[in-house]
């Protein structure tokens, strides 16, 4: 059984831990804790194969950017998650995303943009069509979610994996490097 190492990285507050605990055990944290670094593992199928998620749910505030470096040098796939209801988090995922690339080198590792907290959409603060044109900019998945209504929660993981196979499956494709 195949084994991905996936980070979620944002800003705090814009629901890392929520959107992590939705997908690993069904149930919706109400109160905001700040983590410092959970992980979680769980099994899911993914057109038809089984998979290790291994999840490395990142704390968000700048005391803890230091060990930025070292989640994004050990992770396959990346969550660049903000909240729709926060334009400062819309802001700070570019920086992120620069991060990852300045530490995975030119061969740009899978990366996801998730707006989070759609179900309070009276409050939106960044418009879907803003998330839409970064994430195709950067060539990028983008989801919108809900942790607090599990909307698609299970449909980003999902596609994480599916965007690391398809990486892999390109890395592989037989050709050589002499060094």
């Amino acid at each position: 059984m195949r084994e991905y190492k996936v980070v979620v990285l944002g800003s705090g507050g814009v629901g890392k831990s929520a959107l992590t605990v939705q997908f690993v055990s069904g149930t919706f944290v109400e109160k905001y804790d700040p983590t410092i670094e959970d992980f979680y593992r769980k099994e899911i199928d993914v057109d038809g194969s089984p998979a290790v998620l291994e999840i490395l749910d990142t704390a968000g505030t700048e005391q803890f950017a230091s060990m930025r470096d070292l989640y994004i040098k050990n992770g396959q796939g990346f969550m660049l998650v903000y909240s729709i209801i926060n334009a400062q988090t819309f802001i700070d995922v570019q920086p992120l995303r620069d991060q990852i690339a300045r530490v995975k080198g030119s061969g740009m590792s899978p990366i996801i943009l998730v707006g989070n907290k759609c179900d309070m959409e009276a409050e939106r603060a960044v418009a879907t069509r803003d998330g839409d044109s970064l994430a195709h900019e950067w060539g990028a998945p983008f989801f919108e979610t809900s942790a607090k209504t599990s909307f698609n929660v299970s449909e980003m993981f999902t596609e994480i994996v599916r965007q690391i196979c398809k990486k892999n499956t390109k890395s592989s494709s037989g050709c050589c490097t002499v060094l």
